[in-house]
């Protein structure tokens, strides 16, 4: 499929799923809820894919997304996650509900319920949400999984990933200890092209590339049953993380000249959080406290250095070291209450936010050792102080049509304290309009209309060399958090014993939108453009063969593209937003063989992103843009659940390719031409699943 047919062809897919009302007449093998506004999944619904965790029957429900906790929302703010756990937003800043259910075992799903946001007393949230509900028992459960991932080039074998839970209950107490380690590994190697403005090639390159990643999360969650009708709830969780990354090259001038050069960086640092929150009857409502603390220490080390083969010249290098403490501290109040039909909520919150980095820059001298340069830039400290407050009342306007609305606004005061400038003060005000309209028996709709202000990275208001690509990133010391406008509608329908499908609309106006931006009089970084446009379109589907007499067997589609706008700095011509996804497509076919415990899965995936565009240069990287793989899975082998899959079968690659100009690009010729295609090779796991 080319890609510039993409677009059309997620439209035509997306009606002709949705127009298919004769489909929507076979019995529906849910049960709806008696005010028929809701979807029930009970175990029984997911028993033919043998979960061990929450999270794997919520993997399986049809046509439904998940989408976690959003990490460009400020502090807690409004919820982004649509699941929730006992009709309650898990409102942490330790991976939510979601990460909660993956360390929770599947025998503690009492059931799955898909409702309409808009129907919720939760500000934030709109199209469908998954509620489940957990059963209160004091049997102990434990669930674990072991992974083995390895790949045919360039990396080392991952041995120890996986993660093991146990939850019980003592007393009032309900408790769950768990470690998780989250890997990954990433590898690549191949020919790099340079070519002049003309086309030419001046340079060739076989270059190597590897990373390795750990995150071992150790959590303690603590829930307590307290007297009368209050509960709380306790996270303590420590995760250290090791990130180290290998890149080599050798370079071959059409001259003769033959060069290599090497670039590695260590990081290894940590993360800790406590959550708690705690919640009890306070006059006609409830009151729910709930407090926040994260630290992170993250030390990178980043050594560049090229040698000169040929020539036997003095090699050169650079070193940068960046060693920075971040941290978050948030205090929160909601206080929930109903009059008649409605339900109203009114909530204030302070966040403290800080980031402390100390960089240093390092220049390779003839003796061979790397000597400290001045480099005030890439030292500093940011610190924000913000309060929010934001009142919601949800009410149904009729038996079929739910309305919520919350409206509030921001004040924060943001500081670089290690410079003479004042700090800088803000007033924003924001909200959300939801409205949940079910239209007929199998048909849902949404629409959510929402003024929002989103996240910035401290990191962008001190500079950040990039090595790799010899590249300075000037610091920012005015960034500004961008604001948008945002409209979303949400199209459901429920095709009865063919499955269920979805469509998703969007259009945001965004203000102050975060780009690369001209610094000084020759620097380039992050900084704020005065707007820019997205508009997308997202399908999404489930269907069943039952039917059609393949019994076990369903196909997942996800389809979507969005079209973005934003006016270039340097030529004043539109242009996409830099990097953003564009296009995308998932398709998974999986049949569960009836009478045995074998199951089987192909999936192909595609994935594509705008270019990026600096000041000096623009590029555009897509790492395996086409994938495509298999798995097949025994869920019975002494009562354990074994997966083989192979990744990658079709020999997708990494490709990269980058025009760099002399100067400014609006105003300078063409330096060089860079274009890689890298090869990433199959990738094989071994996953082993089970409960105790």
């Amino acid at each position: 499929m080319s890609a510039q047919r993409f677009p059309l062809s997620l439209l035509a897919s997306a009606a002709a799923l949705i127009a298919t009302p004769s489909l929507a007449q076979s019995a529906s093998p849910n049960k709806l809820a008696p005010a028929g506004v809701k979807l029930v999944y009970s175990p029984a619904d997911f028993a033919r894919f043998a979960p061990k965790t929450a999270y794997d029957m919520l993997k399986q429900v049809p046509s439904f997304t998940i989408r976690t906790v959003d990490n460009t929302e400020r502090g807690l703010g409004q919820a982004s996650e649509n699941v929730l756990i006992n009709g309650q937003r898990i409102a942490n800043k330790s991976g939510g509900a979601v990460d909660q259910l993956q360390r929770t075992s599947a025998s503690a799903v009492d059931r799955i319920e898909i409702v309409d946001a808009a129907s919720l007393g939760i500000a934030g949230l709109s199209g469908q949400v998954a509620n489940i509900i957990l059963k209160t028992t004091k049997a102990g459960s434990g669930q674990f999984e072991w992974d083995t991932n390895f790949r045919a080039h360039f990396t080392e074998p991952e041995i120890l990933g996986g993660s093991i839970s146990y939850s019980n209950k003592l007393g009032p107490v309900d408790y769950t200890l768990s470690v998780k380690n989250d890997y990954g590994r990433g590898g690549l190697g191949g020919p790099v092209r340079i070519l002049d403005p003309n086309h030419v090639l001046t340079e060739t390159r076989e270059e190597r590339y590897h990373s390795e990643y750990e995150q071992i999360s150790t959590q303690l969650k603590l829930g307590i049953d307290g007297p009368g009708s209050s509960i709380g709830n306790l996270t303590l969780g420590y995760t250290p993380y090791w990130n180290p990354q290998f890149q080599t090259d050798r370079r071959e001038f059409v001259t003769g000249e033959v060069r290599s050069r090497t670039n590695r960086r260590s990081l290894a640092g940590y993360t800790a959080d406590i959550n708690g929150d705690y919640e009890f009857v306070l006059g006609p409502g409830r009151l729910k406290l709930i407090g926040v603390r994260h630290w992170e220490h993250e030390p990178i080390v980043t050594t560049d250095v090229t040698q000169f083969i040929s020539s036997g010249a003095d090699p050169l290098g650079t070193r940068f070291s960046r060693d920075t403490h971040i941290g978050e501290t948030i205090g929160r109040a909601e206080y929930h209450w109903k009059t008649g039909r409605n339900d109203w909520q009114l909530s204030l919150e302070r966040a403290f936010n800080s980031l402390d980095q100390r960089g240093g820059l390092f220049q390779l001298d003839h003796r061979g050792e790397f000597v400290e340069v001045p480099f005030p830039e890439g030292t500093g400290k940011v610190t924000e102080v913000r309060y929010e407050g934001l009142a919601a009342i949800s009410r149904p306007l009729a038996s079929t049509l739910d309305f919520q609305f919350a409206a509030g606004a921001e004040i924060s005061r943001l500081d670089r304290t290690d410079d003479d400038r004042p700090p800088r003060k803000f007033f924003r005000p924001k909200g959300s309009l939801t409205l949940g309209w079910h239209a007929a028996k199998g048909w849902d709709v949404s629409l959510k209309l929402r003024r929002r202000v989103g996240q910035i990275s401290f990191y962008d208001f001190l500079a950040q060399p990039q090595l790799s690509q010899d590249r300075e990133n000037a610091g920012n010391p005015d960034l500004v958090p961008p604001q948008s406008w945002e409209a979303e509608t949400e199209l459901a329908h429920d095709l009865g014993r063919w499955g269920k499908t979805r469509l998703n609309l969007h259009y945001y106006r965004v203000e102050d939108i975060v780009d690369v931006i001209p610094i000084g009089t020759d620097g380039q970084g992050i900084g704020n453009l005065p707007r820019a446009d997205r508009w997308g379109a997202e399908t999404t589907s489930t269907i069943n063969f039952d039917p059609v007499g393949w019994h076990g067997a369903k196909l997942d589609l996800n389809l979507g593209a969005e079209w973005t706008r934003v006016r270039d700095p340097l030529t004043g011509r539109t242009r996409p937003i830099s990097g953003v996804e564009d296009r995308w497509g998932m398709a998974e076919l999986r049949h569960d063989i009836p009478r045995t415990p074998f199951a089987w899965e192909v999936y192909v995936q595609y994935r594509h992103y705008a270019k990026y565009y600096y000041l000096t240069e623009i590029y555009r990287t897509l790492d395996l843009p086409w994938i495509a793989g298999f798995y097949v899975e025994d869920k019975n082998v002494l009562g354990l659940t074994v997966r083989a899959s192979v990744d990658n079968v079709f020999d997708g690659r990494h490709t990269f390719n980058r025009k760099v100009y002399s100067g400014f690009r609006d105003r300078a010729p063409i330096a060089f031409i860079e274009r890689h295609d890298d090869l990433v090779g199959p990738l094989f796991t071994l996953s082993v699943k089970g409960t105790f």
